[in-house]
């Protein structure tokens, strides 16, 4: 089912860094697709933006005032909402918002002994653009997820865009932004979208930055309008790692990793465990519960592909691998989970005892699920609402300041053979100089 290691291995590291980078490669022609559509929307917009959504959304007839959803459109799909769905959303938001609401910014205000003045403070941007896959499965959640942090820190305008297969929305997903207070929303997907958003087009609104996960084609462009707007992460495919000893219970460790991988046939899904009995009963389960899922195909091919039971030695040795692999989602279902904290380091959100699943992170938890995948969690976090913010300095010298401060900069200007510099500092501290 899943591919097995031991640590024991001669080739252990060799065969562990091969499994990781398995997803973490793009084909060429993929590479070439994804520039040839984001120079396209650059130069011709609108036009070109209808003829990929055509292209990919097998549509005949699409003009630009079918490219977002009417307030009739909106309007109509949430009255087919189940109210049950509607609740759990309800609850969602509230449980998320009140998380986030937790995270303001504390700017800060300083003064030296030459009464110069030093402040630190944030400012929301202005216009965000909120990507919501919507290919395999429709996620109302990852709405709540990029919209609630961004409208707590204060950005005026959030925009969206969801593939709309056929002109249609999950009315879940139309429901989560309409409480989101979204401006508009793109019947968009792809790479497109993300090009339509960073360059902007006749209808769609260019951005201050893009947030949201998605497929290949989206995590490219991502890469591809860095600079011309402001990106969250690469994000994507979804993986977990889980840590388990002999105390773990199998059947639920087995859900689990079915759960991750039934998202897309490139998640992966990881097992690291000291103990042989485990190994061997969640094999067991896999086979077992993958039966009766609905989305068995996809759950196979990805445990097939990308699945890894790693069987170690020790706690220390568990720790150490799991900081190599640096997962999106950690779940240790150990005895005493606590003690993993002190040593792992690396990790996007952890969830500590057998009663915390992953799954619960993705809806209502309260922390964001859009976390750092594919080994970036070594050197970055999940969104929060700290990424729609700019932090700012703001510098206030007095004459007095300048008088004593002055000189260190001149000759760390001169040092530096930027003679400019230092005349700039110069001609302030000159004798008789007003200093309005």
């Amino acid at each position: 089912m899943i591919k097995i290691l031991n640590t024991k291995s001669k080739n252990f590291e060799r065969q562990l860094e091969y499994c990781l980078n398995l997803r973490r490669k793009y084909s060429e022609s993929t590479v070439r697709m994804v520039k040839k559509i984001v120079q396209d929307i650059r130069k011709n917009k609108d036009k070109s933006l209808i003829k990929y959504e055509k292209k990919f959304n097998g549509l005949k007839k699409l003009n630009k005032n079918q490219l977002f959803f009417t307030k009739t459109e909106i309007k109509n799909s949430i009255n087919n909402l189940d109210p049950k769905v509607k609740r759990s959303i309800d609850l969602a938001f509230s449980r998320i918002k009140n998380f986030h609401k937790k995270q303001k910014f504390q700017g800060f205000k300083t003064k030296d002994k030459y009464n110069n003045v030093f402040s630190y403070r944030s400012k929301p941007m202005n216009k965000i653009g909120v990507y919501v896959p919507g290919g395999k499965a429709s996620y109302p959640s990852s709405v709540l997820m990029n919209c609630i942090p961004a409208a707590i820190a204060g950005v005026k305008e959030i925009f969206m865009t969801v593939p709309a297969l056929k002109n249609n929305a999950n009315p879940g997903i139309l429901y989560a932004a309409k409480k989101c207070k979204v401006k508009k929303i793109f019947k968009l997907g792809g790479a497109q979208a993300i090009a339509a958003f960073a360059f902007g087009t006749e209808t769609v609104n260019k951005v201050d930055k893009v947030v949201g996960p998605g497929n290949e084609y989206v995590a490219l462009a991502k890469k591809e309008v860095l600079g011309e707007t402001g990106i969250d992460m690469f994000a994507g495919p979804s993986e977990v790692t889980i840590i388990a000893d002999k105390y773990s219970n199998p059947e639920w460790i087995s859900a689990d990793l079915i759960a991750q991988s039934e998202h897309d046939e490139m998640s992966q899904s990881i097992l690291v465990t000291d103990s042989k009995d485990v190994t061997k009963n969640v094999q067991n389960f896999l086979k077992m519960q993958l039966k009766f899922l609905p989305k068995k195909k996809i759950a196979s091919s990805s445990l097939g592909k990308f699945g890894i039971s790693i069987l170690a030695k020790s706690s220390k040795e568990i720790s150490k691998i799991v900081n190599k692999i640096s997962p999106e989602h950690l779940e240790i279902y150990t005895k005493k989970p606590g003690i993993y904290l002190k040593s792992i380091t690396n990790a996007g959100s952890i969830f500590l005892g057998p009663y915390s699943p992953e799954a619960i992170g993705d809806y209502l938890a309260g922390p964001n699920h859009v976390l750092p995948t594919s080994g970036t969690a070594k050197f970055s976090s999940g969104l929060s609402v700290y990424d729609f913010l700019k932090r700012q300095s703001v510098i206030n010298i007095t004459k007095r300041g300048i008088e004593r401060l002055g000189p260190s900069v001149i000759t760390l200007s001169k040092y530096e053979d930027l003679y400019g510099h230092a005349n700039s500092v110069k001609l302030r501290i000159k004798k008789g100089l007003k200093f309005d």
